[in-house]
């Protein structure tokens, strides 16, 4: 099967918790439910990104490591979405949109110049962004761009149907344990 008939699939599946987590931030924080942002895909180009939003329609469009102090903007479902990767779910219309897959390095933000600039010359400036990859089972938010980047490199070169099946069950572990997770 296809990323896509997968997530037309999940997205099907799930559209229980979609409806829920949709009223939840709807009774918590109005309107809009999601959360759209530029993101980098392969070969620099750029697409929006979905997510659920989990933090406060007032909060400044930056990376939340580059917040003053990022708890004061998080909504308090936001701080259960993200820890259990839930804000993550419509990801999947990425997806079905062919801008992403599941597996593949985590799309950058429109102005992380620094990431992409190892990105490329490491090769996985080619790769299509992924909900999850290597670097995000193996430290996610706890290790430096290099690490990342590094570890991208690695699944860049090792890339495999076994190597991605074994990415999705760390995923589904990680997202348990929420390791790796510090906002």
């Amino acid at each position: 099967m296809t990323n896509r008939l997968i997530a037309v699939i999940l997205l099907l599946l799930f559209s229980p918790l979609f409806l829920i987590i949709t009223l939840i931030i709807f009774f918590e924080d109005g309107l809009p439910i999601y959360f759209k942002q530029k993101r980098i895909r392969e070969n620099y180009t750029f697409f929006k990104i979905f997510k659920f939003r989990t933090m406060r329609k007032d909060t400044p469009n930056v990376a939340t490591h580059l917040l003053e102090k990022p708890s004061q903007y998080l909504l308090k479902s936001g701080i259960v979405l993200r820890k259990l990767s839930l804000d993550e779910l419509p990801n999947l219309i990425n997806i079905i949109n062919g801008d992403m897959v599941f597996v593949g390095p985590r799309p950058a933000l429109y102005n992380q110049d620094d990431l992409m600039k190892l990105r490329i010359a490491g090769g996985v400036d080619k790769l299509k962004p992924g909900i999850t990859g290597w670097a995000q089972v193996n430290g996610r938010d706890e290790i430096s761009i290099e690490e990342k980047v590094n570890l991208e490199i690695y699944y860049l070169n090792k890339k495999s149907i076994y190597l991605d099946m074994k990415i999705i069950f760390y995923t589904f572990f990680s997202v348990l344990n929420s390791k790796g997770v510090k906002h």
